[in-house]
């Protein structure tokens, strides 16, 4: 970006990238959101097969390929299996390269809608910036539940260090997802000894299914998590955007009168009890949720 070095990374894969799927609403948010529309210029789409590379290059002109032998991730990917395992590790070690090469970034899921521009949110002291599922106290305490779906992360030695750190958490911690060893190595004493600073994003304005962003004029990112089955998050991530464009509506012809009563019709099937059944999941963009 013009001022510091930042790219916005997605990760997609054939399913997602299907005419009126998770990826085409997700580039409807950036086009519909407050100030995002010009964030599209500084987003990587990283595919993970060839379908998804060559729908990527019909409609975004930033498009990478990175593949993963022995895998095929053009498909559903169920929970915990070994090739979803496989995607979440490969995305933990891609992004440790990106930070090799001096790139800041912010990693989003493809099923989180971008309705305002997150960067004056951003703290400005943090390494390491996280969303939540579940967000309960305050930004540097680690007892608040993380989801690894949305992370903003500056490059330097510190967070270097730190993504070659998680990586290893795979040998470690055989057969668990990158979010669970993050969940365990957070306390882990090498992150003071490095002297990284993690802070933990308020639902407030990074919301989800799991913890909604209750007021709409706060809300920067809306992420279908707690959810399982991909018709079921496409269904309410519509509901989503048809939410905030009825809202924008009205500040047009209101303003910020009046507008006490606007909340989220979303989630409607991604509910408490769709959600608890998390033995399998759809492809979820590298996103454990």
């Amino acid at each position: 970006m013009k001022d510091h070095k930042t790219v916005i990374i997605t990760t997609v894969n054939a399913a997602w990238t299907e005419p009126n799927s998770i990826f085409d609403l997700f580039m409807e948010s950036f086009r519909i959101g407050t100030q995002t529309q010009s964030l599209l210029k500084h987003l990587v789409v990283v595919a993970l097969d060839q379908k998804a590379y060559s729908r990527c290059l019909d409609v975004h002109p930033h498009c990478f390929a990175l593949t993963t032998a022995g895998v095929d991730f053009s498909g559903q990917a169920f929970f915990m299996s070994a090739d979803y395992l496989k995607m979440m590790w490969r995305r933990i070690d891609f992004l440790r390269s990106v930070l090799d090469m001096g790139y800041n970034f912010i990693f989003s899921d493809a099923d989180i809608m971008w309705l305002r521009d997150p960067f004056p949110i951003f703290y400005p002291d943090g390494d390491f910036q996280i969303a939540c599922d579940t967000y309960k106290y305050d930004s540097t305490d680690l007892r608040n539940l993380p989801n690894g779906g949305f992370t903003y992360v500056k490059s330097n030695n510190r967070t270097i260090q730190f993504y070659k750190f998680w990586y290893n958490g795979k040998d470690y911690f055989p057969g668990i997802h990158d979010q669970d060893v993050f969940n365990r190595i957070k306390f882990n004493p090498l992150i003071v000894e490095i002297g990284l600073e993690i802070r933990f994003l308020d639902t407030a304005y990074f919301g989800g299914f799991c913890q909604p962003s209750k007021d709409l004029d706060l809300v920067v990112t809306m992420h279908a998590n707690c959810c399982i089955g991909l018709e079921n998050k496409i269904h309410d991530i519509k509901m989503v955007i048809e939410d905030w464009k009825s809202y924008m509506g009205l500040m047009a012809v209101k303003g910020r009168k009046n507008l006490s009563n606007r909340t989220w019709t979303a989630p409607w099937r991604c509910g408490m009890k769709n959600s608890k059944n998390r033995r399998i999941a759809p492809f979820r963009s590298f996103n454990v949720n």
